[in-house]
């Protein structure tokens, strides 16, 4: 993968990123999204914000090797500090990281929020607590997409601030939009994560030592909700 050949995850999240935006790739990495929309003339302007200073160094090899440097601007900094007022920024990506870690992200990041802008994020799992942060911040979920690359599941979640949004629990656990298009892949992940389940659930019947009430609790209504999607 490079800025000329993105993976199939980065384009199907660069197939959401509105053209003519101003966009700010948060957690870059080697800065191969923001520069691939560049030369394909889909944005207007880019921030690439890297935390890790490897990975930053790399973004900036990137921009300066596709001479972009004037559309390009790549910053050393922890999440959504990365974005300046100046910066106009219509859409954010965050990609490759999990749920609750994106969702931590745009939480301590919400003062450069100016709710304008499209979300565009591609969390590796935990993706109930990021759409519950989602709901709960007012952002109205557009579009979900799920796909299986390298033997994995990863999901894509697009969102912009709407009046007023409510996700039942099952939604939020299954993805409003997924549960909706019961997608051939949709159906095979929970088919395998309810193995998951049930199997677990063995597991704490035959535990000698008492568990955790609520957390038996909990994979039970998941499992019972997957059940129901399933039939």
């Amino acid at each position: 993968m490079n800025e000329h050949t993105l993976s199939m995850r980065l384009e199907r999240v660069a197939a959401h990123v509105p053209t003519g935006a101003r966009l700010a790739d948060i957690g870059s990495d080697h800065g191969y999204l923001p520069v691939a929309l560049m030369r394909r003339g889909v944005i207007a302007a880019a921030v690439a914000g890297e935390v890790a200073l490897t990975p930053f160094r790399s973004a900036e090899r990137t921009v300066r090797e596709n001479d972009l440097e004037q559309h390009i601007t790549v910053r050393h900094a922890s999440g959504l500090a990365a974005i300046e007022p100046g910066d106009a920024i219509t859409a954010i990506s965050i990609c490759g990281m999990g749920g609750e870690t994106i969702r931590d992200i745009l939480d301590s990041g919400k003062a450069q929020l100016s709710g304008a802008e499209r979300l565009i994020l591609q969390p590796n799992g935990g993706e109930q607590p990021l759409r519950q942060w989602l709901m709960d911040n007012g952002y109205c979920i557009l579009c979900e997409e799920l796909l299986w690359e390298n033997r994995f599941y990863y999901e894509i979640i697009v969102a912009e601030r709407a009046d007023s949004v409510a996700y039942t629990g099952p939604e939020l656990y299954f993805g409003p939009l997924q549960m909706q298009a019961r997608s051939p892949a949709f159906l095979s992940k929970w088919q395998r994560i309810l193995r998951e389940k049930q199997k677990t659930l063995g597991q704490f019947a035959r535990a000698r030592q008492a568990l955790p009430e609520a957390k038996v609790r909990e994979i039970t209504q998941q499992a019972q909700w997957i059940t129901d999607l399933l039939a």
